[in-house]
């Protein structure tokens, strides 16, 4: 006889694939947790804040933002691409307080985008762009914590700009670095990178996570060279408030001016942080769904709704704007990170070592998570995503290096901005070129001329295809074919009907077929969509 066969309910395997995914998710909180917390607080710093707004934004970012988020990989927190925004905001209303307002304005506003399905907006980008920016993320890691592993470097850990607040930029900042290098750094970056290269190797070792290690390992390294002439300064540590008891950590916290709610300047703060804080967090995910082993999308209008709710909950609490961060993110999924769980887990990871374990986290060398951030870029930057652009052609090849070379000499946005236009020049460029098909018969002394134009023919096309009627030879027949077309855009429409009207002076006789007087835009996809719901 034959047993019966165990039957699974759906929450058996469920759970399998909960506790499945949970032996990646957990490690890989850690290693986002480790990377997240010198840069909360570098970016709160530099955007004139106290530390603990942008541990609250990390905190937020990773239990509130993650929670409702439909995105499985990516890690929100405070942001670099903010900093001069919310430096100069904070200036300009005088108050940290009435900052806060618009904090929590602003997330109102993105909640509205997301309401209204502006998230959209992320389709748009080219892939080119996207794995230019990635790559000049990945770059940029490079450059700009090579500083931080040589253990000479004022600038704030985080920041992406080219020009930096200490008065250097990022090449100048290496060759600085270079001249008065740490010993004691250099070592501990040098052993951490061994160990972030070589530890995943070991199969029954991995079960600890290599970016743990290598801060137990740099601690013990600080430890060693304490009391010696090469020993670490406080500037080259981590270093989180200390908080004694849950009265003072209640009183880290700052609620919003609303008695400015009137103040007009607020709502234009609020406006600006949504817009830049939007975009970034549209890039982010887009760049995150790039590089998801399982190949995932995820929902942008939702992301907009939960980056809405999460900078609202961190203006309440006296945090700065946080936005979906492309480091962190990119680290959670070099990490081995599956699923929300680990964004989630590293919020709680910065709760609970700001409360129970600050003296430890304060002992750990910015070298060795510069350390960790130095291979999350060469990661991120492989020579072998160049060769495989190149291959795609030139259309590819150039926007993809254009936006590296460009987000590397300004910052993320301006990049991004100069890498679309040079994808949109070449997509023009592209749409102009195959506006039509054409074949040409010889009939006697006559010679037929059949158009046949291509399925969508915009306005983008009007110049080509009056080039080549305009040169068309005299005492041709032509023949203008629109059987294929699901719309012609009006102005090549009037182009055509004109050359008919005027052809006859060449002795052009111009012959349409299936070519209407009006074309609507086809809504094929609400179409689908709705067959779909029924």
């Amino acid at each position: 006889m034959q047993k019966n066969k165990p039957t699974f309910s759906g929450s058996d395997v469920k759970k399998y694939f909960l506790k499945k995914n949970l032996k990646k998710d957990l490690p890989s909180s850690i290693v986002v947790f480790l990377v997240a917390l010198p840069l909360c607080l570098g970016i709160a710093f530099a955007s004139g804040a106290p530390l603990f707004a942008g541990l609250i934004a990390g905190i937020v970012g990773g239990t509130v933002v993650a929670s409702i988020s439909g995105s499985q990989l990516s890690v929100s927190g405070p942001a670099a691409g903010l900093t001069v925004i919310v430096l100069g905001a904070i200036a300009q209303l005088g108050s940290y307080q009435i900052f806060l307002l618009a904090v929590v304005l602003a997330g109102i506003f993105q909640m509205v985008l997301g309401l209204i399905k502006a998230g959209t907006i992320g389709n748009y980008f080219p892939s080119s762009v996207i794995e230019g920016m990635l790559a000049a993320i990945g770059l940029t890691l490079i450059l700009k914590q090579l500083p931080h592993a040589l253990g000479v470097d004022s600038d704030f850990p985080g920041d992406e700009g080219f020009f930096q607040k200490d008065n250097e930029n990022t090449f100048s900042a290496i060759t600085s670095a270079l001249n008065h290098v740490s010993l004691a750094a250099i070592v501990i970056s040098v052993l951490s990178i061994a160990v972030l290269i070589f530890w995943p190797r070991f199969k029954k070792l991995s079960i600890v996570p290599a970016p743990l290690l290598v801060v137990i390992l740099g601690v013990a390294g600080s430890l060693i060279f304490a009391g010696t002439e090469y020993q670490l300064r406080t500037d080259q540590i981590v270093s989180i408030p200390v908080v004694n008891g849950f009265g003072e950590f209640l009183g880290l916290f700052t609620m919003p001016d609303f008695s400015a709610l009137g103040n007009p300047k607020v709502y234009l703060v609020a406006a600006t942080i949504a817009a830049v804080a939007s975009l970034e967090t549209l890039l982010s995910i887009e760049a995150v769904d790039k590089i998801d082993p399982i190949k995932r999308v995820s929902p942008t209008n939702r992301e907009l709704v939960a980056q809405g709710i999460g900078n609202i909950t961190s203006g309440m609490l006296g945090g700065i704007p946080m936005t979906s961060v492309i480091v962190r993110s990119s680290a959670n999924v070099n990490a081995g990170g599956r699923t929300k769980m680990s964004a989630i887990f590293h919020g709680g990871w910065l709760l609970l070592s700001l409360l129970f374990i600050p003296q430890i986290i304060n002992m750990i060398p910015l070298s060795c998570l510069a350390a960790v951030l130095l291979v999350t870029g060469y990661k991120l930057t492989r020579i072998s995503l160049f060769k495989h652009m190149y291959h795609k052609g030139w259309d590819q090849f150039v926007p993809f290096v254009v936006t590296i070379v460009a987000v590397l000499l300004s910052d993320l946005l301006i990049g991004v901005g100069i890498g679309m236009a040079v994808s949109i020049f070449y997509l023009l460029r592209t749409n102009m070129r195959n506006p039509f098909f054409y074949k040409i018969q010889d009939e006697g002394d006559k010679k037929n001329l059949r158009i046949k134009l291509a399925e969508e023919v915009s306005f983008l096309n009007k110049a080509a295809i009056q080039v080549v009627l305009t040169n068309i030879p005299k005492e041709t027949n032509v023949i203008i074919d629109g059987s294929n077309s699901r719309y012609i855009d009006p102005d090549v429409l009037e182009t055509i009907f004109n050359y008919k009207h005027n052809a006859y002076t060449k002795g052009i006789i111009v012959t349409l077929e299936n070519i209407q007087k009006h074309y609507t835009v086809p809504k094929l996809t609400n179409k689908i969509v709705e067959e779909i719901n029924n």
